[in-house]
C-alpha cells in the first residue's frame, strides 16, 4: 500500500521521526526527505539497520536504516540489557569504548558511553581515537564484560559502524551474538533508551592503556638484534588519516627502527579522507602518496593501515626497483613463514602450536605450517572465529598467528582481533631479517613459492547498493545453489562446500559430509585441478565477493613468470565460468 508513491510503512516510520524525542536538525532532514526526496526517504526507512552478528555498519544520516545517535542508542540499550542479564547481581560491570577518525565517531562513542552509564554500567571511554585492536586488548586489561568500537573500518567516508566485543576481547560469537540481536530487537521505541548518562560512571582512559598495549606487542619481536643492526631501514608509513597515526610509528621505534618516513598530509586524522577516494589499503590508489614518498626517499618498504588500524597493505621493491603491492595472502604468507621459521630455529616449537586461516585465505598457510609440524585450524571469514579458536585452545595449545586474505593478521594472544600495529612491526622485522640474508622481501616470497608451490589468488567484488542490490545478491547466491556449475575453467567441479547448509558434496563419490563450522552464506567450488572458487556476500558492505585460488608447482625462479601468466589465464577462465566477465 502506498501514499504519494511511497510505501505506507516507510511513511509511518519516517513520520515517527518527526516527534519531539528527536532533535530539531533530524526532524528537519526527515521532513525534507518526505517533501522533496522520496527515493532517499525509502532508503533511509525501508528497514531497520541490521544489527548483525558483529554489530552494525551503514551510511550516516537520519533514518532507521542509517547510522545516527538514535540507532546507536537503541543498539546500546539492547547491549546494556544483555550484559546485565548475563552477569546478574554484579555491581561492577564494565564496557570499554573506542572510536576512530571517522566523522561523528566521537559523538557516537559518547552516546554509547552515556547509555551504558545510564544503565548502571561503568563506561571506559578512550580519550581520543584509538586502533580497534587496542580496544580488544583493553577489554581484558581492564576486566570488562564487553566492548564497543565505533568504526566502519575501510568503508567510504559516508559510512560508520558499531562493533561489539565480549569479555575475552574477541568480537561476539554464538550464543552471545544472536542473543544480543534479540535484545536489540526488543527495543521498539527511542523512548525505551536511557540517554541520561551518569558522569560518575564514565571513565576516560588513554596513556596507561597505550603503554600496556605497546609493551605487550614489543615482546613479539623475534630478532631484536637484527632490528638494531638495520635500524636505519627506510620505511614509509601512512595511517591514511586514521587511528594508526601514533601507535604504528611508536611500535616501530620500540622494535628498533629509527628511520620512519611519514606522509605529512595523511598524518592528519580526518573522516573525510581528503587525499584518497577510499581509505582502503587493499586498493592501490590509497597507497599512491606513500609510494611517491618512498620513491623520493629511496625507501625499501611502504606500509599503510586503514582508519581503525586493523588492516595493513604493503608495497615492496620489485626486481627492477619499482614498487609492487602485495595482496593479503602474500603478506600473510610472509608472516606465517617468518614466524614458524624463527620459532623453529629458536627451539620454541614444542608440538602443540597452531595457526589459523579463514576458508577463503590461501592454502599456502597450510603448506608452510605442515612443513614445520604446526597445526592449521580453518574457520569462517572473520577474526571473531580466530579469537574463538584461541579462547577454546587456551592453556592447551599455543597460538602463533592467524590471518585472512583481506589484509588482516594477528600474532600472539594479547589482542583477539586483527592488528595492523603488531603486523607493521613484524613486517618491518621480516624486511630486516631478509636483508640480513642478502634478500629482499620479494626474494623471500619467491623462495617460499619455489619451496611450497606458487599460489596465486584473485578477488572480484561486485557492488550492488540499496534495497534492490540486496535482492540481486540474494538471487545470485540462490542461482549458484540451485544451478551450480558443472565445470569451471575447463576442469570439472568435484566438490561443493555449502557453509550455509553445513554440507560438503563430493560430486565424484556422491557422498555428503558435515561441515563443523557455524552457518554462513558462503559457497565454495573445488575443481579437479585444485582450483578453489568461493562466493560470499559481504557482511559489512553492499557487495558480493568471489575469491579465486590456483596453484602450480615450480622447480626454480626461472619458471615464475611463465607460471604467473598461466595462472592468470586460469583465473580468467574460472571467472568466465562463473559468468563474472559478462
Amino acid at each position: 500500500m502506498e501514499k504519494n508513491g511511497i510505501d505506507i510503512r516507510v511513511m509511518e516510520k519516517a513520520t515517527q521521526w518527526l516527534a519531539p524525542e528527536f532533535d530539531q536538525e533530524t526532524r528537519l532532514q526527515v521532513q525534507r526527505m518526505i517533501d522533496q526526496d522520496p527515493e532517499t526517504l525509502v532508503e533511509a526507512f525501508y528497514r531497520n539497520l541490521e544489527f548483525g552478528t558483529g554489530g552494525m555498519r551503514g551510511i550516516m544520516g537520519p533514518g532507521t536504516n542509517r547510522m545516527n545517535i538514535y540507532v546507536i542508542g537503541m543498539a546500546t540499550q539492547g547491549l546494556s540489557n544483555y550484559v546485565k542479564r548475563n552477569f546478574p547481581g554484579r555491581t561492577d560491570l564494565k564496557i570499554a569504548i573506542a572510536y576512530d577518525s571517522r566523522n561523528q565517531s566521537r559523538l557516537f562513542a559518547e552516546t554509547t558511553a552515556k547509555v551504558v552509564s545510564a544503565n548502571g554500567i561503568h563506561a571506559y571511554l578512550f580519550d581520543n581515537i584509538r586502533p580497534t585492536p587496542e580496544l580488544s586488548f583493553s577489554i581484558r586489561l581492564l576486566g570488562c564484560q564487553s566492548g564497543v568500537v565505533v568504526t566502519a573500518s575501510h568503508n567510504p567516508k559516508e559510512y560508520n559502524g558499531y562493533k561489539v566485543y565480549w569479555e575475552d576481547g574477541g568480537q561476539v560469537i554464538a550464543p552471545h551474538d544472536v542473543d544480543i540481536i534479540k535484545e536489540v530487537e526488543k527495543i521498539r521505541s527511542i523512548k525505551e533508551v536511557r540517554f541520561d548518562g551518569k558522569p560518575s560512571l564514565i571513565h576516560a582512559i588513554g596513556a596507561e592503556v597505550d603503554e600496556a598495549y605497546l609493551s605487550c606487542l614489543s615482546s613479539l619481536s623475534l630478532n631484536p638484534e637484527i632490528n638494531r643492526k638495520y635500524h636505519d631501514l627506510k620505511i614509509v608509513y601512512t595511517p591514511i588519516h586514521g587511528s594508526g597515526v601514533t601507535m604504528v610509528p611508536n611500535i616501530l621505534k620500540r622494535f628498533g627502527f629509527t628511520n620512519i618516513i611519514h606522509v605529512p598530509e595523511q598524518d592528519i586524522p580526518d573522516g573525510n579522507f581528503p587525499t584518497v577516494v577510499s581509505p582502503n589499503p587493499e586498493e592501490k590508489a590509497a597507497l599512491n602518496l606513500a609510494i611517491k614518498k618512498a620513491e623520493e626517499t629511496g625507501s625499501e618498504l611502504v606500509m599503510a593501515s586503514d582508519p581503525d588500524a586493523d588492516r595493513v597493505g604493503i608495497a615492496i621493491r620489485n626486481h627492477d626497483g619499482s614498487f609492487m603491492l602485495l595482496n593479503g595472502n602474500q603478506t600473510g604468507s610472509l608472516l606465517v613463514y617468518y614466524l614458524l621459521k624463527n620459532w623453529s630455529d629458536k627451539g620454541k616449537l614444542k608440538g602443540n602450536e597452531f595457526i589459523v586461516r579463514t576458508v577463503v585465505t590461501t592454502p599456502l598457510f597450510n603448506k608452510i605450517a605442515n612443513d614445520f609440524g604446526v597445526k592449521t585450524y580453518e574457520v569462517l571469514t572473520g577474526f571473531k572465529y580466530i579469537a574463538d579458536i584461541i579462547r577454546e585452545k587456551e592453556g592447551k595449545e599455543v597460538f602463533i598467528g592467524g590471518g585472512e586474505e583481506s589484509y588482516g593478521f594477528m600474532t600472539g594472544s594479547f589482542v583477539r582481533d586483527k592488528d595492523a600495529i603488531s603486523s607493521c612491526a613484524l613486517i618491518a622485522e621480516i624486511a630486516a631479517w631478509a636483508k640480513d640474508q642478502d634478500m629482499t622481501l620479494l626474494d623471500l616470497l619467491e623462495s617460499i613459492y619455489v619451496k611450497y608451490g606458487y599460489y596465486r589468488e584473485h578477488l572480484i567484488s561486485i557492488v550492488r547498493k540499496g534495497k534492490s542490490g540486496i535482492e540481486q545478491i540474494d538471487a545470485m547466491m540462490e542461482r549458484f545453489r540451485s544451478q551450480p556449475p558443472e565445470s569451471l575453467g575447463g576442469s570439472d567441479v568435484v566438490m561443493i562446500n555449502d557453509f550455509l547448509k553445513s554440507k560438503s558434496y563430493d560430486l565424484i563419490s556422491h557422498l555428503r559430509y558435515d561441515i563443523n563450522l557455524p552457518k554462513s552464506n558462503v559457497l565454495q567450488f573445488v575443481t579437479q585441478n585444485g582450483s578453489i572458487i568461493s562466493a560470499r556476500p559481504s557482511g559489512t558492505e553492499p557487495k558480493i565477493k568471489f575469491y579465486f585460488s590456483v596453484r602450480q608447482k615450480i622447480a626454480n625462479l626461472e619458471e615464475l613468470a611463465e607460471a604467473e601468466a598461466a595462472m592468470d589465464l586460469r583465473i580468467k577462465g574460472l571467472a568466465a565460468g562463473m559468468h563474472l566477465n559478462d
